[in-house]
């Protein structure tokens, strides 16, 4: 996953619901140094909490993402922020940076 574009990554999920996996996932899947060039912000609802679970991404260009993670899987996740960070790096590469 490419996460150098990523600016800011909120989440909010319960543990104790099988949707809150993919949450739990995605942050398993950042770089151990995700800290130092990302906010990362998140949230453990409680075990009676009727709250979604949500991700939210915010990229270098600008661009804010909320995948609803209640649907997706991890892998369809990272696709999506693949996605962007390629279309990121692509326009990078071009303008030489």
């Amino acid at each position: 996953m490419i996460t150098r574009f990523i600016t800011e990554v909120s989440i909010a999920f319960n543990p104790f619901r099988k949707p809150g996996s993919t949450c739990r996932k995605f942050l398993a899947h950042l770089p151990a140094n995700a800290r130092q060039s990302m906010k990362i912000n998140t949230e453990v609802l409680t075990m009676d909490s009727k709250e979604p679970n949500f991700l939210k991404l915010k990229f270098k260009d600008g661009k804010e993402m909320q995948l609803d993670t209640e649907k997706l899987s991890v892998k369809d996740v990272m696709e999506e922020v693949d996605r962007h960070s390629r279309l990121l790096k692509r326009q990078a590469d071009l303008s030489g940076n």
